[in-house]
């Protein structure tokens, strides 16, 4: 897991890089391979931007949020790529529940009289 962290235009504090490696690092249990992440974290005016790029193997994710409070805009970002995380996750394991089966077949009776 490799999570790079940027400061723009605002001072870099130990207490926000921690915070959001820590809200980062729980993404990694809905993921198969390892991540590569870049962090950005910005302020404009009364904005506090957070931006978040998620690379694991063929899998990337991205969400951008702004709020008037940095932890705020952090919380937000890690919960838009968790729903796109968990989205991606139903839609693999929904396809390999149906793998191999007809529709066709769940509509057949299952009687062994033949009809």
């Amino acid at each position: 897991m490799n999570i790079a962290i940027t400061f723009r235009q605002m001072e870099s504090t130990e207490a926000v890089r921690t915070y959001a490696h820590e809200k980062i690092a729980k993404l990694q249990k809905f993921l198969r391979r390892p991540m590569e992440t870049q962090v950005t974290v910005s302020v404009q005016k009364t904005l506090h931007i957070a931006e978040v790029v998620v690379h694991a193997g063929g899998d990337h994710y991205h969400a951008k949020e702004s709020c008037g409070d940095m932890y705020g805009s952090i919380d937000r970002v890690i919960d838009k790529l968790e729903a796109q995380m968990r989205g991606d996750h139903d839609i693999r394991i929904s396809k390999t529940k149906n793998r191999g089966e007809r529709p066709s077949a769940r509509l057949l009776p299952t009687g062994s009289d033949g009809e």
